[in-house]
């Protein structure tokens, strides 16, 4: 298994535990030479069989506080970035005709929200992308995973998240919410481990899904999505109806 981060140093821990299985190399997915670097250590140690794009963090702002700069870095990271990633390993995932692309988006994918606006709009087209590619690697027996996970416990309330600077006028909306993220810190329900298990069963799975919601949160709040939806279908279905050029039949 190839694990990356943008410091290697922190996986030690990971490599420490089978030394013989893990190798692990510095990638930072907003640089194409280390993107080349990865895949080519990959091809080394026989090959890529699944891609995890789970390397992202969160900007936290009201749509009128965003900055071009933190629009912008977040995307790279968090879109561009998976995207490059996906591009540099699928000739080698088709060639063999198998294998699996896992991308790790977010219940904020599918649900918006007040405060995360820019956060969820890179979610949304990693959402995009992965409902595409998996139209087009299918044929070739490439399985694409979107796991839409609600709140984990890791750093990413911490340390892997930037606000822009708050404007009274969202005090409570936007920063109502973002207290509300960071006292969760440290006690968000979802469990690493068990998510990852429950990942690679998915990715096992004889029919995976192409798209996992993960936690009791995230189901909740993608049934009430879903719901809405379809109810704002059936609501407007006559009126919309009427917008197509008449047949011939009618």
């Amino acid at each position: 298994m190839i694990a990356t981060a943008r410091d290697p140093a922190t996986l030690e821990e990971l490599r420490a535990e089978a030394p013989e299985r893990v190798r692990a190399i510095a990638l930072d997915v907003t640089d194409p030479g280390a993107i080349a670097a990865a895949i080519a250590a990959a091809d080394a140690w026989g090959g890529v069989d699944v891609v995890v794009n789970n390397a992202g963090y969160g900007y936290l702002a009201a749509i009128e506080e965003g900055t071009d700069a933190g629009i912008r870095a977040v995307f790279e990271t968090n879109f561009f970035g998976a995207a490059a990633l996906i591009r540099a390993a699928t000739a080698g995932l088709r060639e063999r005709g198998r294998g699996a692309i896992v991308n790790v988006s977010s219940i904020a994918g599918f649900v918006g929200g007040a405060g995360s606006g820019y956060y969820a709009a890179t979610k949304f087209a990693l959402e995009g992308l992965s409902d595409a590619l998996n139209d087009e690697l299918r044929p070739y027996g490439i399985a694409v995973l979107s796991v839409q996970p609600g709140p984990i416990r890791t750093e990413f309330a911490g340390r892997s998240i930037a606000f822009a600077e708050p404007l009274p006028a969202y005090a409570e909306t936007a920063a109502r919410r973002h207290h509300w993220i960071r006292e969760m810190n440290g006690r968000q329900s979802g469990d690493p481990d068990r998510i990852a298990a429950l990942i690679v069963a998915a990715i096992l799975d004889p029919a995976p899904p192409r798209h996992l919601f993960i936690g009791n949160m995230s189901m909740e709040l993608a049934t009430r999505r879903a719901d809405a939806i379809r109810d704002t279908v059936e609501s407007w279905r006559i009126r919309s109806s009427g917008t197509d050029f008449p047949t011939q039949d009618s």
